[in-house]
């Protein structure tokens, strides 16, 4: 399963309207990206066992995708630029890194670690220099030897290197160590992958275990970090794809369709305690000071979706990325600019693009900063600020895909798409509603198939004013030629949902 690629920034639907937001308000930012680069000079996360290293790494995934998207050239200028700049903070022993190296492998050292690979690996993605690429591979094989002649068995272990959430938020390096084996083929990094495999992913718990028995929901695991946790199950579908071994794949559809079934709400996420599995499908009615559905959730949620759905085709995972998209997600962008109440230090911050907490039940947003760190040479930064562009560019890219001679209608936001050498192009009112106009132009010379996406929510769909079933997505009965036009109805009806004496409408995919 593949992105399409977008004719430049073709779209003209809100989803090209708040990538456009998120670029010109965050991503352009040349000032952050020095920020977020220096504190791997200054390293200061030891004062306070901080994650200040994993900003760089959070944003330039987002920014990475956002130009896969939109082809901006300012912006992969400005990307580069921070590359360069962080590549140049490497030290004697391969170390990127914010902890020095006596208070190393301690607090949030692994997991800004796991960063510095995510954010590289994206970056080198949608890179044109072929010598940079290579550097970009070096470093980073240096980082990971380095970190892999100090942690493993009969050394540190890796479920040693953290004192939060049973050192699960270590073990997510998981994911990028299969990404440098799939970019090196060395095997030891599979091995390493392997390794931290064998732990389970916590000192307290074995995640995959716990996923394949199925005996206990997400919630009443011993560790309920959701974002964390949802990070370790991402790695390990990796695992699955380099090596197809059954047994992961299931762990992780288990784990996803229980969090799925006792933790998502009714804007599309998770842990309304704090940032806590917590069966918020039933607790989200409860009052909250405002740490609640915490943003970083969301995007991990939607990337964990994505990945599923690239692998199996299955339109449940689609639903899901809509659902968290443009509900949780959408609804956290902070475009009017509001100052957000930074409850830890008790004062008021400029605002930042996105916040960082959704509230459902008597509250508002902007109450506060999700792992909000302030740098010694006056800047700041927070978790959910630097991941929201992952899952805003993850919207348009996802909206129309292929796989071989499938082409598949995900998301029918109105905007030009390229698959295979043909031009979909798309026209309606979707999100707000249900119609929609699929033209085809071009030469179809790969004998493509349009598959067009029935959602959960959708109560019945036409095509070309004919009733249609579909399980998921129905296979449109004709050629693709030039000159194609396919009218598409996905009818909906106003929802009422009532939960612990309260009352949510929902309209269409919208909450």
């Amino acid at each position: 399963m593949q992105f399409s690629e977008s004719r430049g920034v073709t779209a003209v639907g809100i989803e090209n309207d708040y990538v456009s937001f998120v670029l010109n308000n965050q991503l352009k930012n040349r000032a952050k990206w020095k920020s977020f680069t220096k504190v791997f000079t200054t390293r200061e996360d030891p004062s306070d066992d901080g994650w200040r290293g994993e900003f760089f790494g959070k944003m330039m995934r987002g920014a990475s995708l956002v130009y896969a998207y939109t082809r901006d050239e300012e912006l992969y200028g400005i990307l580069t630029e921070a590359v360069e700049d962080l590549l140049k903070t490497q030290d004697e022993y391969g170390r990127i890194s914010t902890y020095t190296v006596e208070h190393e492998f301690f607090g949030w050292d692994m997991w800004c670690r796991k960063y510095v690979l995510t954010g590289l690996f994206h970056y080198r993605a949608i890179c044109k220099d072929e010598q940079l690429k290579e550097r970009i591979v070096k470093a980073c094989e240096k980082h990971l030897d380095y970190i892999i002649s100090k942690i493993g068995k009969g050394k540190i272990e890796i479920t040693e290197t953290s004192l939060w959430w049973g050192c699960v938020n270590s073990c997510t390096i998981l994911e990028p160590t299969i990404e440098l084996y799939k970019i090196t083929g060395k095997k030891k990094y599979l091995d390493f992958a392997e390794y931290i495999i064998s732990t389970g992913g916590s000192s307290d718990c074995n995640f995959i275990e716990l996923a394949l028995e199925g005996k206990l929901y997400p919630y009443q695991y011993p560790v309920v970090k959701a974002y964390e946790t949802m990070s370790f199950f991402e790695g390990l579908l990796a695992y699955y794809e380099v090596t197809g071994k059954e047994k992961y794949y299931e762990a992780v559809v288990k784990f996803y369709d229980a969090v799925r079934k006792t933790d998502m709400t009714a804007i599309g996420c998770s842990g309304c305690t704090h940032e806590l599995f917590d069966n918020s499908s039933v607790r989200q009615t409860e009052y909250s000071e405002g740490i609640m559905q915490e943003t970083c959730v969301t995007v991990t949620w939607m990337r964990l979706s994505t990945r599923l759905f690239m692998l199996t085709g299955d339109a449940k995972y689609v639903n899901g990325i809509e659902f968290s998209g443009l509900n949780a997600l959408y609804g956290s962008l902070n475009l009017r600019g509001n100052k957000i109440w930074a409850y830890y230090d008790k004062e008021f911050m400029s605002g930042m693009t996105f916040d960082s907490y959704s509230p459902l039940y008597m509250n508002l947003r902007w109450r506060g900063v999700g792992g909000l760190k302030k740098f010694s040479f006056g800047d700041f930064g927070g978790c959910c600020e630097a991941i929201g562009a992952c899952g805003v560019a993850l919207m348009p890219l996802t909206a129309v895909m292929s796989d071989g001679d499938k082409v598949y209608v995900n998301l029918p936001f109105d905007g030009s798409y390229d698959v295979g050498g043909l031009a979909i192009d798309i026209c309606g009112n979707y999100p707000s509603g249900g119609d929609f106009t699929v033209s085809v132009s071009g030469e179809n010379k790969g004998g493509l198939s349009l598959y067009i996406r029935k959602p959960d929510w959708c109560e019945k769909m036409t095509v070309n004013g004919k009733a249609v079933s579909a399980d998921g997505y129905y296979k449109f009965d004709g050629d693709l030629y030039n000159g194609n036009k396919i009218s598409v109805k996905w009818e909906r009806t106003l929802r009422v949902h009532r939960l612990n004496g309260k009352v949510g409408f929902s309209l269409g995919p919208v909450t």
